[in-house]
């Protein structure tokens, strides 16, 4: 029984991360395909997973399509009770349910002028009030989760769905060099130096880009980890 995950570059696509995020890191089996965001062929290659047209978009190993990744989140967890997707304690699950929510309708400032590149770490990038009021925001989150959290290191201690919505976000902070408290900071480090993550940036820096889709308003220096 195996899933088909159709994901966008990945060294840019945030919500592909997302969606690889949740079947790698709980061990759920599945085979990748790549879809080019920067080509012209985006439409043609989604064409037999309609009325899926964004990625990441899975296919069940029954055939059914599911566009969105709170639905392909949801679908997994249901389908796979055993993996964990989901904190165990009702509290914490509700709570984890809340972060990822907020996550994908909410942080327009961060999403919009702060794209996820995972390829080095921008000197000179300037936070507008907006996004700093999308960091203070995310930094209320992650510590209302942290009360749940036990001692593991991840938002409600173990790794969750939680932690796989914001993985991205940790890669904004950290790739545009984002003014965040030193406990956010140790979180967004602790994400990207995972294995799983690591696995995904050496596979995206694998294929190069001329021009680079989004050039940094000034220096730049190496990736952290």
């Amino acid at each position: 029984m195996t899933y088909d995950l159709f994901i966008g570059d990945r060294l840019f696509s945030s919500w592909s991360l997302r969606g690889w995020l949740m079947l790698h890191k709980f061990d759920l089996p599945y085979r990748t395909h790549a879809v080019d965001l920067y080509g012209t062929g985006m439409a043609e290659q989604m064409a037999t997973l309609a009325p899926a047209r964004l990625v990441p978009a899975l296919r069940t190993p029954e055939g059914e399509v599911i566009g969105e990744t709170l639905a392909i989140a949801e679908t997994l967890a249901e389908r796979h009770p055993e993996a964990g997707l989901w904190p165990g304690d009702a509290t914490a699950r509700s709570r984890a349910r809340w972060l990822c929510a907020e996550m994908t309708a909410g942080f327009a400032a961060l999403r919009g002028t702060c794209p996820m590149q995972i390829a080095h770490v921008e000197t000179d990038f300037k936070s507008s009030d907006a996004v700093l009021a999308d960091l203070a925001r995310i930094e209320t989150l992650w510590s209302f989760a942290r009360e749940r959290a036990g001692d593991g290191p991840w938002l409600f201690g173990t790794c969750s769905l939680a932690d796989v919505f914001y993985a991205p976000v940790c890669a904004r902070i950290v790739g545009h060099g984002l003014p965040v408290s030193r406990n956010a900071e140790r979180y967004c480090l602790t994400t990207l130096d995972d294995p799983a993550f690591r696995q995904w940036r050496a596979a995206a820096l694998e294929k190069t880009y001329t021009p680079f889709p989004y050039p940094p308003v000034g220096g730049t220096k190496s990736w952290p980890v």
